[in-house]
């Protein structure tokens, strides 16, 4: 993997918005811009507090969200803008995957293609022209933002859900020095060993599998990488997908690693956003903790 030279500025006055909204004494707003990582426009989802409105720099955290979601879903199903309100946050909602990439048979299911680019960098052809996503998340996203909006780009989190947690977790592991704050929701902890990774590798990795070494959060714990704090992980035990989450192999991984994991397990719940509304107050509580000042602190 190498980075790639982004021209934050240009893309900052590309930005459009798409709607505005009222929301909680802030903003939340859809915007699009021509991506360079991706190669084509995307579109983007954006919570400012009130203090941001207000020109002060405001900490920052982006929530990735699972398969067949978009930049909307997070805003509007996690019930996350209240109390990211109440502790002065700003969210950034990214889509899931390229949109328009015109490559065969990236629309015939849904976890692969369009709305599932597993937040990694495919390596194989078409697929590696614009499925481009952790060059986006990671590089791209943050600096065009922090070019056109007062977010601090010393106080980010990321969290996500599903893919989105892998996604969450992968971003927080390798660089611990952008993301100061890390969780998930029901993360896909070991895709590498999993069908959902397995298809990926086979199409997005050209079957070389060892390129899950850059993404895998289970792999990145082997090799040595670790979060800037501790990891806050929420998991329902009726969930239809736990079999292949593995979060067990996350709190060993972790455990063998000696990365700070809370991995808390409910018995009644689900893999749908009624879980995710049901535990976001304490996850973003965990963000606010961890990039603004505490009092006493």
């Amino acid at each position: 993997m190498k980075d790639i030279s982004f021209d934050f500025a240009r893309s900052a006055a590309q930005l459009k918005e798409l709607e505005r909204h009222e929301c909680c004494e802030g903003e939340v707003r859809f915007l699009t811009f021509p991506s360079q990582a991706l190669g084509l426009p995307t579109k983007l989802g954006l919570f400012l507090p009130r203090a941001a409105l207000e020109g002060k720099k405001v900490p920052v955290v982006y929530a990735l969200a699972g398969l067949t979601c978009t930049q909307e879903t997070f805003l509007i199903k996690a019930n996350a803008v209240r109390y990211a309100a109440e502790h002065g946050l700003a969210l950034v909602t990214p889509d899931t995957s390229p949109r328009g990439a015109q490559v065969a048979a990236e629309d015939e299911a849904y976890d692969l293609g369009t709305g599932a680019g597993f937040y990694v960098d495919a390596t194989a052809q078409p697929w590696a022209a614009h499925y481009r996503m952790w060059s986006y998340v990671g590089q791209e996203l943050p600096g065009v933002l922090e070019a056109a909006f007062p977010l601090d780009g010393d106080r980010c989190g990321i969290m996500g859900h599903s893919m989105g947690g892998m996604g969450a977790l992968a971003f927080g592991l390798r660089n611990p020095r952008k993301w100061k704050t890390v969780s998930a929701f029901a993360p896909i902890c070991a895709p590498a060993r999993v069908p959902w990774g397995q298809k990926v590798t086979e199409t997005y990795f050209g079957g070389d599998e060892a390129q899950w070494r850059h993404y895998d959060p289970c792999l990145l714990l082997t090799e040595g990488y670790r979060t800037a704090g501790k990891i806050l992980v929420d998991q329902g035990l009726k969930d239809e997908f736990l079999p292949i989450l593995c979060p067990d192999l996350l709190e060993q991984a972790a455990r063998e690693a000696g990365q700070p994991l809370e991995l808390r397990r409910h018995k009644l719940y689900d893999h749908s956003y009624w879980f995710v509304q049901s535990f976001i107050a304490s996850q973003i509580l965990h963000h606010a903790r961890g990039l603004t000042p505490q009092p006493g602190g």
